[in-house]
């Protein structure tokens, strides 16, 4: 018998890629879906990193890069993704079931991660839809809260329904065993909603530039003085930001060049 933890015998991986097994698999709207895969021990990864994860399609690796959902220290795997019926691998992944095989690149990269970012205060963390997969990683790795006195992850959806881990955010992570602590004292989770009803409306950028976001949390407005902010989200959320920060004096930080923002380039659409 076959370990519970091993992935499916008839297949191999090509090379360059692990090949796990899908564990569970969770459809958020018809739009949204999330699943788990076991991890080979040798896949190493910083939170807020991605890997090119797919399928074997004809014999060949069908690949895009995913943001980890998953913690570090998590002995498997998670991620979140759309549901594009004409995309070439979404239209395919979004029917994964348990027992499944997935392509896992053996190589972990990315922007997000507090190495690239100065020292400071308050980290913000802005995603739409997708983009919110790094960063529940990196509220769930207790070296974030090492490096800022506070975190904020702002997520802004079109409806109520796809506010994907809310109650991950609201409820599990400050019961956590390990993290609760960290949590209470240090995360604030501000969902919104652009095309619904909802508490707070609106895109991060008129949050941002309305004043209303920091209001609401009752925080000083952003300054790269004592803030530092990553992004990843649509293209548009990206451009916009990156201009409002800018305009305010953030600087972009990269691979061995930390500064006041990052952004995450590689966002899956297809």
């Amino acid at each position: 018998m076959s370990s519970p933890s091993a992935p499916p015998a008839a297949m191999a991986a090509p090379p360059g890629f692990f090949l796990e097994r899908v564990l569970a698999v969770h459809h958020w709207t018809d739009r949204l879906f999330s699943f788990t895969c076991t991890r080979d021990p040798h896949f190493r990864f910083v939170a807020g990193q991605f890997a090119m994860i797919g399928l074997l399609v004809e014999g060949k690796p069908l690949v895009r890069a995913y943001s980890v959902v998953s913690a570090p220290w998590e002995e498997h795997l998670e991620f979140l993704s759309i549901k594009v019926q004409d995309g070439p691998l979404t239209s395919r992944l979004q029917h994964v079931l348990p027992g499944d095989g997935v392509l896992i690149g053996r190589k972990a990269t990315g922007t997000l991660v507090t190495d690239n970012l100065l020292p400071g205060g308050t980290l913000w963390l802005f995603a739409t839809g997708t983009g919110l997969a790094p960063f529940l990683s990196l509220v769930r790795e207790p070296e974030t809260y090492d490096r800022f006195d506070r975190v904020v992850v702002v997520h802004a959806v079109r409806e109520v329904a796809e506010l994907a881990y809310h109650d991950l955010l609201v409820k599990d992570l400050p019961e956590h065993e390990l993290l609760g602590e960290l949590v209470n004292d240090k995360l604030v989770y501000y969902p919104s909603v652009t095309r619904e009803p909802f508490r707070n409306q609106g895109r991060p950028t008129t949050l941002v530039e309305s004043g209303r976001l920091c209001a609401d949390l009752g925080l000083p407005a952003l300054s790269p003085e004592r803030d530092r902010a990553m992004l990843c989200g649509s293209e548009a959320m990206n451009a916009d930001m990156r201009a409002i920060l800018e305009a305010r004096g953030f600087t972009e930080g990269a691979n061995n060049r930390p500064a006041t923002y990052v952004v995450e380039k590689a966002f899956v659409t297809k």
